[in-house]
């Protein structure tokens, strides 16, 4: 089975991903979708988070030189320290915005001038999160070679984005995986996951549609 897959059914069995076509979940962005992406959830189970942590590290090695770890704040920070301890380097978290006190930091931890930085993210949307610290570690003088995140929903509008900073990301499982896993231990059946395709191919317009059907 592929690595996708096995992140995909993994995520489903601890319920880390959960599924609900009647209730939709409200985002932050306030995007309504019938599908919600916790990957907190698998610090919890040490197998999963063990599977996730390797997978990682097999899949760093896609980036070329890499010698530091950055984790966005707050959901990439524990999976970004488990990835810098199992290939043995440096971690640093960012976030969001400066602290309000203290010395206002936004990044936490020491780079070197020559670091080669590998972002790590929990899940990829539309990449808003991670793009914003790529771009504070850029403006702070840092090379950044590129995103890697647990699972991505496969927007259109995050490739564009990526793209638009010239920045490469890679993830552990995807959209399609999921699907195909939760169809093959008949979580979802066909129906189901039609309209979870239709939501995948329109997530904005996705609930006005249904409610208006």
């Amino acid at each position: 089975m592929k690595t996708e897959n096995i992140i995909a059914k993994n995520l489903l069995q601890i319920k880390a991903i959960k599924l609900n076509l009647q209730n939709p979940f409200t985002w932050a962005s306030g995007i309504k979708s019938p599908i919600y992406c916790d990957n907190r959830l698998t610090l919890s189970y040490p197998d999963v988070r063990n599977i996730i942590k390797k997978s990682l590290a097999e899949l760093s090695t896609s980036f070329g030189e890499v010698n530091m770890i950055a984790g966005v704040a707050t959901a990439g920070i524990a999976h970004g320290a488990l990835l810098a301890d199992e290939l043995g380097l440096p971690f640093c978290y960012v976030r969001s915005k400066p602290k309000d006190h203290g010395r206002q930091n936004q990044i936490e931890g020491e780079i070197r001038d020559d670091a080669k930085i590998l972002v790590v993210e929990d899940l990829i949307s539309t990449g808003g999160s991670s793009i914003e610290v790529v771009e504070v570690l850029r403006d702070h003088g840092h090379e950044v070679s590129g995103v890697i995140a647990i699972f991505n929903y496969g927007f259109e509008k995050a490739r564009d984005n990526f793209r638009k900073i010239d920045c490469k990301y890679l993830t552990l499982s995807n959209y399609e995986a999921l699907i195909n896993e939760a169809k093959a231990i008949q979580y979802i059946n066909e129906d189901e996951a039609a309209l979870l395709a239709s939501w995948n191919q329109d997530p904005q317009g996705w609930y006005e549609k249904m409610t208006n059907r």
